[in-house]
C-alpha cells in the first residue's frame, strides 16, 4: 500500500499544489509566503502568481500561479498577471511543467506557500540574495506587485521577517483589499 501524506490529501481537497520544503543540515533554508486573499466578484480579477528570482532578476522558480492565467487566460486577457507571464516563459512551457505549479484560484482566506531553496528542476540553489514576488490582477488593468528580499545560506536558521514592498498599477482603488497582510519569513 502506497503512503500518502496528510498535506497531499489536504491539498487535493482544496485543489492546490502541495509545496513541501525539504530541509537538510547542509542547507536548511526555507521561505514562507502568506497573505489573505479576499476574492473579488466579476471577471478579470483574482489571478495571482508567486515566484522567486535570483539577484540578477532571473526567475528561478514559480511557486504558484492561478490555473486560469497559466492555461491560456493570459492570451484572452493580456492584463492577467503580465509581469509573471513575461518572466516565466509560459508560452514555451510544456503542459506538465505548467501543471506542476498551477491550481484553481483559492477561496477567500489565508494562503500559504513555501519555497525550499530549489530551482524549477529541484536543484538546490547557492547561498545568496533572492527576491520573492507576488503579482495579482485586482480587476482589469489594476494590479499589485509585492516583493521582498531574502538571503539564504547564512545565519543561525532562526526566522527572519522580510520587508515587503507593494507597487500598485492602474487607477482603481476599490479592489486593493484583494490581497492583504503579505508576509515573507525566511530561515537562513
Amino acid at each position: 500500500m502506497k503512503k500518502v501524506s496528510l498535506i497531499t490529501v489536504f491539498c487535493l481537497a482544496l485543489s492546490c499544489t502541495p509545496q513541501i520544503a525539504t530541509q537538510s543540515s547542509a542547507n536548511p533554508a526555507s521561505v514562507e509566503v502568506s497573505f489573505v486573499l479576499n476574492r473579488q466578484s466579476g471577471s478579470s480579477s483574482n489571478q495571482y502568481a508567486v515566484w522567486i528570482e535570483d539577484s540578477r532578476g532571473n526567475l528561478v522558480k514559480t511557486i504558484f500561479a492561478t490555473r486560469y492565467t497559466a492555461n491560456g487566460g493570459w492570451e484572452r486577457r493580456a492584463q492577467s498577471i503580465p509581469l509573471w507571464v513575461s518572466k516565466s516563459g509560459l508560452s514555451g512551457m510544456a503542459r506538465r511543467e505548467i501543471d506542476a505549479f498551477t491550481g484553481a484560484t483559492p477561496r477567500t482566506g489565508t494562503q500559504n506557500y513555501r519555497w525550499d531553496g530549489t530551482d524549477k528542476n529541484g536543484n538546490r540553489l547557492a547561498a545568496g540574495e533572492y527576491r520573492v514576488f507576488l503579482e495579482a490582477t485586482l480587476r482589469g488593468e489594476n494590479r499589485v506587485l509585492y516583493s521582498a528580499p531574502v538571503t539564504l545560506g547564512s545565519g543561525s536558521g532562526s526566522p527572519v521577517e522580510a520587508e515587503v514592498m507593494a507597487q500598485y498599477f492602474g487607477t482603481g482603488t476599490s479592489e486593493r483589499n484583494m490581497i492583504e497582510n503579505v508576509k515573507v519569513v525566511y530561515r537562513r
